[in-house]
């Protein structure tokens, strides 16, 4: 359907933080610390991670393959979004806003697999722990990260095409801080039914079947573990578990609720709200949740430091 005698919109406008006005400033201060927080927390991960050899493992791989996806994620959305809460026009370009859609969906959709294929490192190193090093070898662990960035370009190019071939006449004010699916699709003058059902099979797939292959491998993994014949053992093996599982419930939580929702329940202030939490908070705590909870990387950071002032003090 062609736009006819209407203006074809070419850029859209943020009005994500409009009602907060007087506000803005205290946004901008409070976001511009978590974005910086997030950046040297995730930089001092995959530093750790990449001077300790003790921590060249395949667990400590996917963890910092999370933590570099986590610091693209918040650059694709949040550096825009600090500009626009100074800015009098907050406004991105057509192709702009097409571009921030694929990138954010692509590292969204990657995120989802790559949290299965932690999931299934999980599963192989208590299920299998005497075969650990040769089922989960360096060419697996790349062959799974690039499997996982696959499925995110492909899912995300696909959808993309599809919401920005659609005709736009008439509003261009977007009530979203960034360019995600619901709010452009709201502006669309003509979206075809059979392009929302698309749209809909393609994010319920992300994040169904990943979601499934978790909770294949976590039965697996409680079924050997109740098997461990020492309490201790139990406990040592779920708590290498309960970070990866804190993350999961977050990430499909909001993820679930934004996306797989009826249309009817649209709202968006809850939408802006919750995506505040899945693009800001969550790509902060993620990589901490992993780090913090675990003895062996707070031990390799501090022989990292160690080492780092020894060599300043030579």
């Amino acid at each position: 359907m062609e736009c006819v005698n209407e203006t074809v919109v070419r850029e859209f406008v943020f009005l994500g933080f409009s009602a907060l006005a007087e506000l803005q400033l205290l946004l901008f201060a409070v976001f511009l610390f978590l974005y910086l927080f997030t950046l040297s927390t995730n930089a001092v991960i995959v530093s750790t991670i990449v001077l300790d050899r003790a921590l060249h493992m395949p667990m400590y791989f996917f963890l910092s393959v999370l933590s570099c996806s986590e610091t693209c994620y918040t650059f694709v959305i949040v550096p825009k979004m600090l500009v626009d809460l100074l800015a009098r026009r907050k406004s991105i370009s057509f192709l702009g806003c097409a571009i921030q859609m694929f990138a954010f969906l692509f590292l969204g959709c990657s995120h989802s697999f790559l949290l299965a294929a932690m999931g299934y490192d999980r599963h192989v190193a208590i299920c299998h722990p005497l075969r650990y090093t040769v089922l989960m070898g360096h060419r697996v662990c790349v062959g799974l990260v690039a499997a996982a960035s696959v499925c995110g370009f492909t899912v995300a190019q696909i959808i993309t095409s599809l919401v920005f071939h659609l005709p736009f006449c008439s509003s261009n004010q977007l009530h979203h801080f960034f360019c995600d699916i619901s709010p452009i699709l709201q502006l669309a003058s003509h979206h075809p039914h059979s392009t929302q059902i698309t749209i809909f099979l393609l994010c319920a797939l992300v994040l169904v079947i990943p979601l499934l292959l978790i909770l294949v491998s976590y039965v697996h993994i409680i079924s050997a573990i109740l098997q461990f014949p020492s309490t201790l053992g139990r406990y040592k093996a779920f708590s290498t578990c309960a970070s990866h599982l804190i993350v999961v419930i977050v990430h499909y939580g909001c993820a679930s609720f934004i996306y797989l929702r009826p249309k009817s329940n649209y709202s968006s202030s809850q939408d802006a709200l919750i995506s505040v939490s899945y693009t800001i908070l969550t790509p902060l705590f993620n990589p901490v949740i992993y780090s913090l909870r675990n003895k062996e990387f707070r031990s390799a950071l501090h022989r990292v430091i160690g080492r780092t002032v020894t060599l300043r003090q030579c």
